[in-house]
């Protein structure tokens, strides 16, 4: 029966969405050197990031369906193979010969390519389009929950996905330390990709639902702060009535959408040009590079826990959206300052600002849609943050390679435009 717990089968979904989300974040503190080292350039790089969120943009609703239809086990197979396959082929990349080929366009001047490159390309891409791991995840936790249980199980949820992103660019950092380079730190990924697949094959039971359910967003995770959360799977009667134009007739809907993809085309912005910056401008190593990402997964972790749930407590969240997005706006500018001091006082901000300011707008999102259009509204935000997160990526590299840092004033611009759309929040009311 739905909505009675199964108290054995929680750990092995936590462990999966662990090892999972362990082996993603691995990439983060090397893939900016790796494009680099293959002769490509900033846009180069933003494209790449973007490669992954656009067929993940494509495959995760079709898995989430699937998984609904084959089961869920069977679709978190396949995903994860598919994410197994895209580390075979990074690692061939490592090992292929470096022939340029220097391409001219009128837009932005000369872009090398090279053979490598394009299989960067390709794995990221097959990563991408398999990349339903965290939806499918997320609705066979719904389906093993139950009503008094969901909440707590998200949160463990949530916080198996920080650990992830804590220990992935840290051992990255340390792994990539070494001679070898990136070569750890890819088989690395690649064992925990393998590791997945055996935990799913024999420790994860089928939790095909039989009636249909709304599942709730994992507003705590760090994924989302990465800008590679995938779209959640949500299914229930009026969400299937309510067609993608009729989502944009709600009240107060369509303004938080803007706000939605507001707040997602900053941070890429950021995402882009800053791992870019640590290369060129900073001198940092790929070991500097994870201690920097583990340390803002760290603080984030601690902010959106305790920090938090106290706030809560003194502030609506309507209030937190508004000091969070002042504080995360005033972070971008920091970084513009070539200073180790500057960077890391930046981290702290960004972590309280994202920490309040990510959950609290959550929360109200899910609140101004109602029960009854949950489904619809949150798989349309899905869409407006992965189309945000295309282009976020893809400026955040060609405007690097234009002005520097001072690419990091455009995501404070726009995060700041954030902060003054908030005050809005202020005089919406709840869906009844």
């Amino acid at each position: 029966m739905v909505g009675i717990e199964r108290h054995g089968q929680v750990f092995p979904i936590l462990l999966v969405n662990f090892i999972g989300t362990l082996g993603f974040s691995i990439v983060l503190p090397f893939l900016v050197f790796l494009v680099r080292d293959f002769g490509g350039s900033a846009i180069v790089y933003g494209v790449l990031g973007a490669t992954y969120s656009a067929f993940q943009l494509i495959g995760a609703p079709i898995l989430g369906k699937w998984s609904d239809v084959y089961g869920r086990k069977k679709i978190l197979l396949l995903s994860n193979f598919g994410t197994l396959i895209g580390w075979i082929f990074f690692l061939i990349a490592l090992f292929l010969p470096v022939e340029k080929l220097t391409l001219d366009t009128v837009l932005v001047g000369s872009i090398v390519i090279s053979l490598p490159l394009l299989v960067l390309f390709f794995a990221r891409a097959i990563d991408g389009i398999t990349g339903g791991n965290i939806s499918v995840a997320n609705a066979y936790l719904a389906d093993i929950s139950s009503d008094e249980t969901r909440s707590r199980n998200f949160g463990k949820m949530a916080i198996s996905a920080n650990l992830g992103f804590i220990l992935g660019p840290a051992i990255a950092g340390i792994l990539g330390g070494t001679i070898y380079g990136v070569i750890l730190p890819v088989l690395a990924a690649l064992l925990l990709s393998l590791i997945t697949l055996i935990v799913i094959v024999f420790r994860l039971k089928e939790s095909r639902p039989t009636s249909p359910e709304i599942l709730v967003p994992e507003v705590g995770s760090i994924r989302k702060v990465f800008a590679q959360e995938c779209k959640d799977c949500y299914g229930n009667e009026n969400s299937k009535k309510l067609k993608f134009r009729d989502v944009f007739k709600l009240e107060h809907i369509p303004y938080l959408l803007v706000l939605y993809f507001l707040i997602f085309l900053g941070f890429n912005v950021y995402y882009a040009s800053f791992p870019i910056h640590a290369a060129l401008d900073l001198k940092w190593s790929i070991t500097q590079l994870g201690i920097f990402y583990a340390v803002l997964s760290g603080v984030m972790v601690l902010i959106q826990g305790p920090v938090l749930r106290k706030a809560l407590k003194k502030f609506s969240e309507e209030k937190l959206v508004i000091i969070g997005s002042i504080i995360l706006g005033t972070n971008f500018i920091l970084f513009v300052f070539n200073n180790i001091i500057t960077v890391y006082a930046a981290v702290i901000l960004f972590a309280v600002g994202n920490g309040l300011m990510w959950p609290s707008f959550m929360s109200i999102l899910a609140n101004r849609a109602g029960t009854a259009f949950q489904g619809s509204v949150q798989g349309v935000a899905g869409s407006f943050g992965g189309l945000a997160s295309i282009i976020g990526l893809i400026l955040g590299g060609f405007l690097y390679s234009l002005v520097g840092a001072a690419t990091f004033l455009v995501s404070a611009g726009v995060i700041f435009t954030v902060f003054i759309m908030s005050f809005r929040l202020l005089k919406m009311k709840s869906f009844d």
